[in-house]
């Protein structure tokens, strides 16, 4: 470093604050892709953490115990998918339609706004050499019927969107908690070192209630924050590819490292920063990986095809499930697919809602597990689809359904799953949970044993004592779903 070098740093430190100097600089996966991953603002580590846990980053780790899984793509349907209606037949329910709950059956939101028992007005059908039982709206899923293991048990706490979404993600519904991406990124790390080990891949416009904290790192080092993707063909990362010419842009980068490197060896236990050192060494290294891995213009018609692209019903859901599977095939550690808004909210009109939903996820959701089938994938790659609750059994309204949380339908497939198997039952109506109920807490925990993480040991020191995904819950691993 010569003394003009020194001089001309000491002046720019004088001219523009830091985050003035990140923008004007604009390297990286941009303003608000990498600004996300690194997380100033949101970043609240413990300020003395274990060494270790600081040192480590994303290298890949080994797990606790043999793992069956050893990467998740994670299907969230925003909203509440209503069980009664697609995973969970209640003939008892269309038989009293009409009919007014008895005591004991009142809607959690509002209890005024209980309605008359509404039926399923769609049919159920045996799929597979296990006979399960799914709607008329998802014939695709149906052909796979074999491979997932669906919980009809699931119970939650709360009923309101942003803190059962944040329940289903971090285990708790109170915010600024780590999410189940981040601690699988934690305990494992990542495969490859030139993309994110935790990936949120989003629609090409709108984000899902809740926003950037679906896929937080919470009070964890942001190193472990997911990175999010758009699902477009043009730029899906934000200010990905550098702006100036390569050789340019390369010497702004060596020169933020080299201010950076030198304010973190003066300050060793500022994980922020050495998270941000990490983060814009992984995203010049992503400007080569990351266009190869989301470019879908290598992908042969008869797989585009596969997962939809070719129908406008298909083709959005259908593009962000081919990425996913180019991001895990490529190492990506946990891949959160999301949706706008909550488009499963069906208040009104559930029916006909619930038709169009289904027509544009289910041909590319057997896409997905076909694929990965064929790539020799899905043993080892968990896929999971669910909502954060389900849907009343009541009518709201004339014809829609509430927000549901005494029980609900998930299902999972792949990675160490056991194919053609239903868990857990709610009683004749779809209301209550009531055989082999299946908490949160006891979800995380399984997802966590397939990926080889005892839940127990899997712990992050914050706020003077040991945390855990599923915090200090009761939490069991869903051992009948095993395989």
């Amino acid at each position: 470093m010569t003394e003009f070098d020194l001089s001309a740093r000491e002046r720019l430190l004088q001219l523009v604050s830091r985050r003035e100097l990140f923008s004007r600089l604009g390297m990286g996966a941009g303003v608000w892709a990498l600004a996300t991953l690194l997380g100033e603002e949101q970043a609240r580590a413990e300020p003395h953490p274990t060494p270790s846990f600081a040192r480590r980053g994303l290298a890949a780790r080994q797990p606790h115990i043999a793992a069956r899984a050893k990467r998740v793509i994670y299907l969230f349907q925003n909203g509440g998918p209503s069980q009664v209606d697609l995973f969970d037949p209640k003939p008892e329910l269309k038989a009293r339609e009409g009919q007014k709950p008895g005591k004991g059956y009142v809607n959690d939101v509002d209890a005024k706004k209980t309605g008359v028992w509404l039926g399923s007005p769609f049919k159920f059908a045996k799929h597979g050499r296990s006979g399960m039982e799914l709607t008329e709206l998802l014939p695709q899923l149906g052909t796979h019927a074999d491979e997932i293991a669906v919980i009809r048990s699931m119970v939650s706490e709360h009923e309101n969107h942003e803190q059962a979404c944040c329940h289903m993600h971090t285990g708790m519904p109170q915010a600024g908690r780590p999410t189940m991406g981040a601690w699988v990124t934690y305990g494992l790390g990542t495969e490859n070192q030139n993309l994110p080990a935790y990936v949120a891949l989003l629609p090409p416009t709108g984000l899902p209630v809740d926003g950037a904290r679906n896929w937080s790192s919470g009070w964890m080092p942001p190193v472990y924050q997911g990175m999010p993707v758009r699902s477009t063909e043009q730029s899906p990362i934000l200010n990905l590819d550098p702006r100036a010419p390569r050789d340019a842009a390369d010497a702004r980068l060596r020169f933020l490292q080299s201010m950076n490197r030198d304010h973190f060896n003066a300050h060793p236990d500022n994980l922020e920063l050495e998270a941000r050192i990490a983060n814009f060494e992984l995203a010049a290294r992503m400007q080569v990986a990351a266009t190869d891995a989301l470019d879908l213009g290598t992908e042969p018609d008869s797989i585009k095809n596969l997962y939809g692209l070719d129908k406008t019903e298909t083709a959005t859901y259908g593009r962000q499930l081919l990425m996913a599977r180019r991001l895990v095939e490529r190492g990506v550690r946990f891949v959160q697919v999301m949706v706008a808004g909550q488009p499963w909210d069906t208040h009104s009109d559930n029916a006909n809602q619930l038709r169009t939903l289904c027509r544009g996820i289910d041909g590319p959701v057997a896409g997905l597990l076909t694929d990965l089938r064929q790539r020799g994938l899905l043993d080892d790659t968990l896929v999971i689809w669910t909502g954060e609750f389900g849907r009343t059994p009541f009518a709201e309204g004339k014809d829609g359904r509430d927000h549901h949380k005494r029980g609900f339908s998930l299902w999972v497939a792949g990675g160490g799953v056991k194919g053609g198997v239903t868990h857990g039952a709610t009683d004749e109506f779809g209301y209550n949970a009531v055989q082999d109920v299946v908490t949160v807490a006891d979800f995380h925990a399984t997802v966590l044993h397939l990926l080889g993480l005892d839940f127990r040991r899997l712990t992050f020191h914050y706020d003077t004592r040991d945390q855990r995904l599923t915090d200090v819950a009761p939490a069991k691993v869903v051992e009948p779903i095993l395989a």
